[in-house]
């Protein structure tokens, strides 16, 4: 299932370079597998959103050579740009600004897929903002998301071993399956067509935890004593209609 990203990774220098970029668990994989229950094609022109140093976009530019707007808050364009000159990519991906909570800078119907690694779940926790998003996509398209979650919901009763790293922003983000799958389909316009938990969760995050990134020291704490029992990683695939 990971042709691409275990090739990719058979190279010491793209390791460096993977531990260097990679911001959660890690997103080429994720991308990957996402990809695998798509059907995309170099014709298309697709949203990344929340792309972060671009993993998901060197996938979706080199696998399948689609045309990609590379779009982040924390990462700036030309910190982007210069890396994707880097690694080849720079004409077929465009690194742009966007903060999804104040809007779209694109036509509706602009894209064929708006697909989202790592990220959703830091904006998209929201019952406005699948709306705000749907009409970007053109008619017949997809919404992709692979996000960190949780085999199910701690409400109140967050288990002992994870109260130490458990804060407001974590309870906010980090969610069921079924807590995604209520929120979704309250939206109108759109078709749920897959939500499931990824197969790719240990190794990706596994992967995360050996990258040079702040968080990580913390990250290795927190899932030592998680162990298995509690994250997973949710995939969510829309159809707009």
């Amino acid at each position: 299932m990971y042709p691409f990203t275990d090739q990719f990774m058979s190279n010491d220098k793209n390791v460096e370079f993977l531990k260097a970029t990679m911001m959660g668990p890690n997103a080429m994989r994720l991308s990957e597998e996402l990809s695998s229950h798509l059907n995309i094609n170099e014709n298309m022109r697709i949203l990344d959103l929340g792309c972060g140093c671009g993993l998901s976009t060197l996938l979706l530019a080199k696998k399948y050579g689609a045309s990609v707007f590379a779009a982040d808050l924390w990462i700036s364009p030309t910190e982007n740009y210069e890396r994707f000159q880097s690694i080849g990519i720079d004409d077929k991906a465009v690194p742009i600004f966007v903060d999804a909570t104040k809007g779209l800078p694109f036509a509706n119907g602009y894209f064929d897929l708006l697909f989202t690694v790592d990220a959703y779940h830091y904006f998209g926790d929201t019952e406005e903002m699948l709306p705000s998003l749907i009409p970007f996509v053109k008619k017949g398209g997809y919404i992709a998301v692979a996000i960190p979650g949780l085999k199910y919901d701690f409400g109140g009763n967050v288990p002992d071993e994870m109260q130490p790293f458990w804060n407001d922003e974590i309870a906010r983000t980090i969610r069921s399956i079924d807590w995604w799958k209520d929120l979704w389909k309250k939206a109108e316009g759109i078709e749920i067509v897959d939500i499931r938990e990824m197969a790719c969760c240990g190794q990706a995050w596994s992967e995360w935890l050996t990258a040079y990134h702040p968080v990580v020291a913390e990250d290795i704490k927190m899932m030592e004593a998680e162990g298995g029992k509690y994250f997973n990683l949710v995939q969510l695939i829309a159809k707009v209609i």
